[in-house]
Protein backbone atom coordinates (compact mmCIF):
# COMPACT_ATOMS: atom_id res chain seq x y z
CA UNK A 1 0.00 0.00 0.00
CA UNK A 2 2.81 2.40 0.91
CA UNK A 3 4.63 1.58 -2.36
CA UNK A 4 1.50 2.44 -4.35
CA UNK A 5 1.15 5.71 -2.45
CA UNK A 6 4.77 6.62 -3.14
CA UNK A 7 4.37 5.77 -6.82
CA UNK A 8 1.35 8.06 -7.11
CA UNK A 9 3.16 10.78 -5.16
CA UNK A 10 6.10 10.56 -7.57
CA UNK A 11 3.66 10.90 -10.47
CA UNK A 12 2.25 14.00 -8.78
CA UNK A 13 5.74 15.50 -8.54
CA UNK A 14 6.46 14.73 -12.21
CA UNK A 15 3.25 16.42 -13.33
CA UNK A 16 4.02 19.43 -11.13
CA UNK A 17 7.43 19.73 -12.78
CA UNK A 18 5.81 19.69 -16.23
CA UNK A 19 3.27 22.31 -15.18
CA UNK A 20 6.04 24.46 -13.70
CA UNK A 21 8.00 24.29 -16.96
CA UNK A 22 4.91 25.40 -18.86
CA UNK A 23 4.47 28.34 -16.48
CA UNK A 24 8.10 29.35 -16.93
CA UNK A 25 7.66 29.26 -20.71
CA UNK A 26 4.42 31.25 -20.70
CA UNK A 27 5.95 33.97 -18.51
CA UNK A 28 8.86 34.25 -20.96
CA UNK A 29 6.46 34.56 -23.90
CA UNK A 30 4.32 37.17 -22.14
CA UNK A 31 7.48 39.15 -21.43
CA UNK A 32 8.49 38.78 -25.08
CA UNK A 33 5.09 40.15 -26.15
CA UNK A 34 5.93 43.42 -24.44
CA UNK A 35 8.67 44.06 -27.02
CA UNK A 36 7.36 42.28 -30.10
CA UNK A 37 3.67 41.38 -30.15
CA UNK A 38 2.33 39.28 -33.02
CA UNK A 39 -0.55 36.90 -33.66
CA UNK A 40 1.72 33.82 -33.72
CA UNK A 41 3.01 34.63 -30.25
CA UNK A 42 -0.57 34.99 -28.98
CA UNK A 43 -1.35 31.54 -30.38
CA UNK A 44 1.67 30.07 -28.59
CA UNK A 45 0.61 31.64 -25.29
CA UNK A 46 -2.96 30.36 -25.67
CA UNK A 47 -1.69 26.86 -26.51
CA UNK A 48 0.55 26.73 -23.44
CA UNK A 49 -2.30 28.21 -21.38
CA UNK A 50 -4.40 25.23 -22.47
CA UNK A 51 -1.59 22.85 -21.48
CA UNK A 52 -1.44 24.46 -18.03
CA UNK A 53 -5.21 24.03 -17.61
CA UNK A 54 -4.88 20.36 -18.62
CA UNK A 55 -2.01 19.88 -16.14
CA UNK A 56 -4.17 21.37 -13.40
CA UNK A 57 -6.96 18.88 -14.12
CA UNK A 58 -4.50 15.96 -14.23
CA UNK A 59 -2.89 16.90 -10.91
CA UNK A 60 -6.28 17.48 -9.29
CA UNK A 61 -7.26 13.95 -10.30
CA UNK A 62 -4.05 12.51 -8.84
CA UNK A 63 -4.57 14.41 -5.60
CA UNK A 64 -8.17 13.24 -5.27
CA UNK A 65 -7.10 9.62 -5.81
CA UNK A 66 -4.45 9.99 -3.13
CA UNK A 67 -6.92 11.53 -0.71
CA UNK A 68 -9.77 9.10 -1.30
CA UNK A 69 -7.88 5.84 -1.77
CA UNK A 70 -4.81 6.27 0.40
CA UNK A 71 -6.30 8.43 3.17
CA UNK A 72 -2.97 10.15 3.99
CA UNK A 73 -2.30 11.84 7.31
CA UNK A 74 0.17 14.33 8.78
CA UNK A 75 3.19 14.98 6.50
CA UNK A 76 1.73 13.17 3.46
CA UNK A 77 -1.52 15.10 3.73
CA UNK A 78 0.39 18.39 3.87
CA UNK A 79 2.24 17.46 0.66
CA UNK A 80 -1.01 16.85 -1.18
CA UNK A 81 -2.73 20.00 0.10
CA UNK A 82 0.37 22.04 -0.81
CA UNK A 83 0.28 20.62 -4.34
CA UNK A 84 -3.37 21.58 -4.75
CA UNK A 85 -2.59 25.13 -3.63
CA UNK A 86 0.38 25.30 -6.01
CA UNK A 87 -1.59 24.25 -9.09
CA UNK A 88 -4.22 26.90 -8.36
CA UNK A 89 -1.52 29.57 -8.28
CA UNK A 90 0.20 28.22 -11.40
CA UNK A 91 -3.08 28.11 -13.31
CA UNK A 92 -3.55 31.79 -12.44
CA UNK A 93 -0.08 32.50 -13.85
CA UNK A 94 -1.24 31.02 -17.16
CA UNK A 95 -4.43 33.09 -17.17
CA UNK A 96 -2.57 36.29 -16.33
CA UNK A 97 -0.01 35.68 -19.08
CA UNK A 98 -2.87 35.30 -21.57
CA UNK A 99 -4.37 38.56 -20.27
CA UNK A 100 -1.03 40.34 -20.77
CA UNK A 101 -0.74 39.40 -24.44
CA UNK A 102 -4.37 40.46 -24.92
CA UNK A 103 -3.67 43.88 -23.39
CA UNK A 104 -0.38 44.62 -25.19
CA UNK A 105 -1.94 45.79 -28.50
CA UNK A 106 -3.69 48.61 -26.64
CA UNK A 107 -0.43 50.05 -25.31
CA UNK A 108 0.92 53.11 -27.07
CA UNK A 109 4.56 52.11 -26.52
CA UNK A 110 6.62 49.06 -25.61
CA UNK A 111 6.25 48.98 -21.83
CA UNK A 112 9.62 47.39 -21.21
CA UNK A 113 11.19 50.48 -22.82
CA UNK A 114 9.09 52.79 -20.66
CA UNK A 115 9.18 50.62 -17.52
CA UNK A 116 12.41 48.55 -17.64
CA UNK A 117 11.59 46.94 -14.28
CA UNK A 118 8.96 44.78 -16.00
CA UNK A 119 11.59 42.58 -17.69
CA UNK A 120 13.45 42.21 -14.39
CA UNK A 121 10.19 41.21 -12.68
CA UNK A 122 9.45 38.65 -15.41
CA UNK A 123 12.87 37.00 -15.00
CA UNK A 124 12.41 36.91 -11.23
CA UNK A 125 8.95 35.35 -11.64
CA UNK A 126 10.35 32.64 -13.95
CA UNK A 127 13.03 31.76 -11.40
CA UNK A 128 10.47 31.72 -8.60
CA UNK A 129 8.21 29.22 -10.39
CA UNK A 130 11.09 26.87 -11.24
CA UNK A 131 12.64 27.02 -7.79
CA UNK A 132 9.30 26.75 -5.98
CA UNK A 133 8.46 23.50 -7.80
CA UNK A 134 12.01 22.19 -7.23
CA UNK A 135 11.76 23.06 -3.55
CA UNK A 136 8.54 21.08 -3.30
CA UNK A 137 9.80 18.05 -5.25
CA UNK A 138 13.12 17.90 -3.39
CA UNK A 139 11.66 18.98 -0.03
CA UNK A 140 14.42 21.61 0.05
CA UNK A 141 13.74 24.20 2.77
CA UNK A 142 16.76 26.33 1.88
CA UNK A 143 15.65 26.59 -1.74
CA UNK A 144 12.18 27.59 -0.55
CA UNK A 145 13.76 30.44 1.42
CA UNK A 146 15.56 31.60 -1.73
CA UNK A 147 12.20 31.74 -3.53
CA UNK A 148 10.94 34.06 -0.80
CA UNK A 149 13.98 36.26 -1.38
CA UNK A 150 13.15 36.41 -5.10
CA UNK A 151 9.69 37.59 -4.12
CA UNK A 152 11.23 40.80 -2.77
CA UNK A 153 12.46 41.64 -6.27
CA UNK A 154 8.89 41.51 -7.56
CA UNK A 155 7.13 43.12 -4.61
CA UNK A 156 9.60 45.81 -3.62
CA UNK A 157 10.45 47.46 -6.91
CA UNK A 158 10.54 51.11 -5.79
CA UNK A 159 9.02 52.56 -8.98
CA UNK A 160 5.65 52.12 -10.62
CA UNK A 161 4.65 53.96 -13.81
CA UNK A 162 7.42 56.51 -13.38
CA UNK A 163 6.57 57.37 -9.75
CA UNK A 164 7.35 55.89 -6.37
CA UNK A 165 5.30 52.77 -5.85
CA UNK A 166 2.59 52.82 -3.19
CA UNK A 167 4.38 50.26 -1.05
CA UNK A 168 7.47 52.52 -1.06
CA UNK A 169 5.45 55.35 0.49
CA UNK A 170 3.08 53.31 2.67
CA UNK A 171 2.79 49.85 4.15
CA UNK A 172 1.12 48.16 1.21
CA UNK A 173 1.01 44.75 2.91
CA UNK A 174 -1.62 46.03 5.35
CA UNK A 175 -3.81 47.19 2.45
CA UNK A 176 -3.45 43.80 0.75
CA UNK A 177 -4.36 41.93 3.94
CA UNK A 178 -7.45 44.08 4.50
CA UNK A 179 -8.47 43.50 0.87
CA UNK A 180 -7.99 39.75 1.29
CA UNK A 181 -10.12 39.82 4.44
CA UNK A 182 -12.96 41.70 2.72
CA UNK A 183 -12.83 39.36 -0.28
CA UNK A 184 -13.00 36.36 2.04
CA UNK A 185 -16.02 37.85 3.81
CA UNK A 186 -17.76 38.41 0.48
CA UNK A 187 -17.15 34.81 -0.57
CA UNK A 188 -18.48 33.61 2.81
CA UNK A 189 -21.67 35.63 2.42
CA UNK A 190 -22.11 34.38 -1.14
CA UNK A 191 -21.66 30.77 -0.03
CA UNK A 192 -24.51 31.22 2.45
CA UNK A 193 -26.83 32.14 -0.43
CA UNK A 194 -26.17 28.71 -1.97
CA UNK A 195 -26.74 30.24 -5.41
CA UNK A 196 -24.11 29.12 -7.92
CA UNK A 197 -25.45 31.48 -10.59
CA UNK A 198 -24.77 34.56 -8.47
CA UNK A 199 -21.34 33.24 -7.50
CA UNK A 200 -20.45 32.78 -11.18
CA UNK A 201 -21.71 36.26 -12.08
CA UNK A 202 -19.61 37.94 -9.41
CA UNK A 203 -16.54 35.80 -10.11
CA UNK A 204 -16.64 36.82 -13.77
CA UNK A 205 -17.12 40.42 -12.69
CA UNK A 206 -13.96 40.28 -10.58
CA UNK A 207 -11.94 39.03 -13.53
CA UNK A 208 -13.38 41.71 -15.84
CA UNK A 209 -12.72 44.50 -13.33
CA UNK A 210 -9.11 43.43 -12.97
CA UNK A 211 -8.64 43.31 -16.73
CA UNK A 212 -10.25 46.74 -17.04
CA UNK A 213 -7.91 48.23 -14.46
CA UNK A 214 -4.93 46.74 -16.30
CA UNK A 215 -6.18 48.17 -19.58
CA UNK A 216 -6.53 51.60 -17.99
CA UNK A 217 -3.04 51.44 -16.53
CA UNK A 218 -1.71 51.25 -20.06
CA UNK A 219 -4.11 52.28 -22.83
CA UNK A 220 -6.20 54.43 -20.49
CA UNK A 221 -3.17 56.52 -19.61
CA UNK A 222 -2.38 57.33 -23.23
CA UNK A 223 -3.50 60.49 -24.98
CA UNK A 224 -3.46 58.59 -28.28
CA UNK A 225 -6.09 55.88 -27.77
CA UNK A 226 -9.23 55.64 -29.89
CA UNK A 227 -12.80 56.08 -28.71
CA UNK A 228 -13.33 52.34 -29.21
CA UNK A 229 -10.39 51.49 -26.95
CA UNK A 230 -11.60 53.95 -24.33
CA UNK A 231 -15.11 52.46 -24.34
CA UNK A 232 -13.62 49.01 -23.82
CA UNK A 233 -11.69 50.29 -20.81
CA UNK A 234 -14.69 51.84 -19.06
CA UNK A 235 -16.95 48.92 -19.94
CA UNK A 236 -14.60 46.50 -18.18
CA UNK A 237 -13.48 48.87 -15.42
CA UNK A 238 -16.84 50.35 -14.40
CA UNK A 239 -19.87 49.24 -16.41
CA UNK A 240 -19.32 45.51 -15.81
CA UNK A 241 -19.75 46.15 -12.07
CA UNK A 242 -23.18 47.70 -12.63
CA UNK A 243 -24.05 44.91 -15.07
CA UNK A 244 -23.09 42.15 -12.64
CA UNK A 245 -24.96 43.72 -9.72
CA UNK A 246 -28.09 44.14 -11.85
CA UNK A 247 -27.92 40.57 -13.13
CA UNK A 248 -27.16 39.14 -9.68
CA UNK A 249 -30.12 41.05 -8.23
CA UNK A 250 -32.38 39.46 -10.82
CA UNK A 251 -30.87 36.02 -10.18
CA UNK A 252 -31.59 36.35 -6.46
CA UNK A 253 -35.33 36.58 -7.20
CA UNK A 254 -35.44 33.47 -9.39
CA UNK A 255 -35.68 35.45 -12.63
CA UNK A 256 -35.62 33.71 -16.01
CA UNK A 257 -32.47 33.75 -18.16
CA UNK A 258 -34.16 36.29 -20.47
CA UNK A 259 -34.92 38.58 -17.54
CA UNK A 260 -31.40 38.24 -16.15
CA UNK A 261 -29.93 39.12 -19.55
CA UNK A 262 -32.20 42.17 -19.77
CA UNK A 263 -31.11 43.37 -16.34
CA UNK A 264 -27.47 42.83 -17.24
CA UNK A 265 -27.91 45.02 -20.33
CA UNK A 266 -29.67 47.66 -18.25
CA UNK A 267 -26.83 47.65 -15.71
CA UNK A 268 -24.16 47.77 -18.42
CA UNK A 269 -25.61 50.92 -20.02
CA UNK A 270 -26.30 52.45 -16.59
CA UNK A 271 -22.62 51.94 -15.77
CA UNK A 272 -21.53 53.54 -19.03
CA UNK A 273 -23.73 56.56 -18.24
CA UNK A 274 -22.29 56.78 -14.74
CA UNK A 275 -18.67 56.75 -15.97
CA UNK A 276 -19.32 59.22 -18.79
CA UNK A 277 -20.96 61.58 -16.29
CA UNK A 278 -17.86 61.31 -14.10
CA UNK A 279 -15.78 62.24 -17.15
CA UNK A 280 -17.90 65.35 -17.67
CA UNK A 281 -17.88 66.37 -14.00
CA UNK A 282 -14.09 66.39 -14.05
CA UNK A 283 -14.29 69.49 -16.25
CA UNK A 284 -16.65 71.33 -13.88
CA UNK A 285 -15.63 74.08 -11.49
CA UNK A 286 -14.61 72.78 -8.07
CA UNK A 287 -17.10 75.10 -6.35
CA UNK A 288 -19.95 73.51 -8.29
CA UNK A 289 -19.33 69.91 -7.28
CA UNK A 290 -17.56 70.35 -3.94
CA UNK A 291 -14.44 68.38 -4.80
CA UNK A 292 -11.23 68.90 -6.83
CA UNK A 293 -11.55 68.69 -10.62
CA UNK A 294 -9.19 67.80 -13.48
CA UNK A 295 -8.09 64.76 -11.48
CA UNK A 296 -8.17 62.50 -14.54
CA UNK A 297 -5.72 64.72 -16.40
CA UNK A 298 -3.40 64.92 -13.38
CA UNK A 299 -3.50 61.12 -13.16
CA UNK A 300 -2.60 60.81 -16.84
CA UNK A 301 -6.04 59.46 -17.82
CA UNK A 302 -7.53 60.65 -21.10
CA UNK A 303 -11.34 60.58 -20.88
CA UNK A 304 -13.89 60.87 -23.68
CA UNK A 305 -14.35 64.68 -23.75
CA UNK A 306 -10.61 65.20 -24.28
CA UNK A 307 -10.13 62.25 -26.65
CA UNK A 308 -12.88 63.46 -28.99
CA UNK A 309 -11.60 67.04 -28.88
CA UNK A 310 -8.10 65.83 -29.76
CA UNK A 311 -9.50 63.97 -32.75
CA UNK A 312 -11.37 67.06 -33.97
CA UNK A 313 -8.49 69.53 -33.60
CA UNK A 314 -5.75 70.03 -36.18
CA UNK A 315 -2.51 68.13 -35.64
CA UNK A 316 -0.48 71.05 -34.24
CA UNK A 317 -3.07 72.05 -31.64
CA UNK A 318 -3.78 68.44 -30.66
CA UNK A 319 -0.06 67.80 -30.15
CA UNK A 320 0.24 70.93 -27.99
CA UNK A 321 -2.68 69.88 -25.76
CA UNK A 322 -1.33 66.32 -25.45
CA UNK A 323 2.04 67.67 -24.37
CA UNK A 324 0.32 69.98 -21.89
CA UNK A 325 -1.74 67.10 -20.43
CA UNK A 326 1.32 64.86 -20.19
CA UNK A 327 3.27 67.63 -18.46
CA UNK A 328 0.47 67.91 -15.88
CA UNK A 329 0.43 64.14 -15.37
CA UNK A 330 4.21 64.10 -14.93
CA UNK A 331 4.04 67.07 -12.54
CA UNK A 332 6.46 69.08 -14.66
CA UNK A 333 7.91 72.06 -12.75
CA UNK A 334 8.10 74.03 -16.02
CA UNK A 335 4.38 74.72 -16.40
CA UNK A 336 1.80 76.81 -14.58
CA UNK A 337 -0.69 74.20 -13.35
CA UNK A 338 -3.73 76.50 -13.17
CA UNK A 339 -3.05 77.98 -16.60
CA UNK A 340 -2.48 74.55 -18.17
CA UNK A 341 -5.74 73.20 -16.73
CA UNK A 342 -7.68 76.21 -17.99
CA UNK A 343 -6.17 75.80 -21.47
CA UNK A 344 -7.26 72.16 -21.58
CA UNK A 345 -10.77 73.00 -20.32
CA UNK A 346 -11.16 75.72 -22.94
CA UNK A 347 -9.90 73.34 -25.62
CA UNK A 348 -12.46 70.66 -24.68
CA UNK A 349 -15.31 73.20 -24.61
CA UNK A 350 -14.26 74.70 -27.94
CA UNK A 351 -14.41 71.34 -29.71
CA UNK A 352 -17.67 70.28 -28.01
CA UNK A 353 -16.08 67.40 -26.10
CA UNK A 354 -18.56 67.81 -23.22
CA UNK A 355 -21.54 67.91 -25.56
CA UNK A 356 -20.34 64.77 -27.33
CA UNK A 357 -20.06 62.93 -23.99
CA UNK A 358 -23.64 63.96 -23.16
CA UNK A 359 -24.77 62.63 -26.54
CA UNK A 360 -23.15 59.28 -25.81
CA UNK A 361 -24.81 59.22 -22.38
CA UNK A 362 -28.19 59.74 -24.01
CA UNK A 363 -27.54 56.81 -26.39
CA UNK A 364 -26.73 54.55 -23.46
CA UNK A 365 -29.74 55.86 -21.52
CA UNK A 366 -32.07 54.87 -24.39
CA UNK A 367 -30.47 51.41 -24.63
CA UNK A 368 -30.86 50.91 -20.87
CA UNK A 369 -34.55 51.81 -21.00
CA UNK A 370 -35.04 49.55 -24.04
CA UNK A 371 -33.57 46.65 -22.04
CA UNK A 372 -36.43 47.07 -19.55
CA UNK A 373 -39.13 46.69 -22.22
CA UNK A 374 -39.68 43.03 -21.31
CA UNK A 375 -40.84 44.04 -17.83
CA UNK A 376 -44.35 45.35 -17.01
CA UNK A 377 -44.80 49.02 -16.14
CA UNK A 378 -44.79 49.29 -12.35
CA UNK A 379 -43.11 51.18 -9.53
CA UNK A 380 -40.02 48.96 -9.65
CA UNK A 381 -39.42 49.72 -13.30
CA UNK A 382 -40.01 53.41 -12.58
CA UNK A 383 -37.42 53.22 -9.81
CA UNK A 384 -34.80 51.77 -12.16
CA UNK A 385 -35.45 54.51 -14.72
CA UNK A 386 -35.24 57.16 -11.98
CA UNK A 387 -31.85 55.72 -10.94
CA UNK A 388 -30.70 55.87 -14.57
CA UNK A 389 -31.79 59.50 -14.93
CA UNK A 390 -30.04 60.40 -11.67
CA UNK A 391 -26.79 58.91 -12.96
CA UNK A 392 -26.93 61.40 -15.84
CA UNK A 393 -28.25 64.50 -14.06
CA UNK A 394 -26.27 64.32 -10.80
CA UNK A 395 -24.00 67.25 -10.04
CA UNK A 396 -21.34 65.43 -8.01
Amino acid sequence: MRDLFQEQLNELKRELTVMGASCEEIIALASQALTGWDAELVQKVNTIGGQIDESERTIETICMKLLLRQQPVARDLRQISAAMKMITDMERIGDQAEDIVEIVPYMNAHPDEKYPKIREMAKAAQSMVTEAVDAYVKQDLELARRVMAHDDVVDDSPMRRGSEAVHTLWNNKIAVLVGDYLLTRVMHILSELRNVTILNILSEMGAALTKGELLQLHSGQSMWISEEQYNKVIEQKTACLFAACSEAGAASTGATMRQMTAMRQFGLHLGMCFQLKDDVLDYSDMEDIGKPTMNDIRDGKATLPLLISLQRADKAEATHIRELAEALANKSPHIDIFEAEQDIKSFVLRYDGIRYAHQQMEKHRKKAIAALDIFPDNKYKEGLIALLNYAITRVK
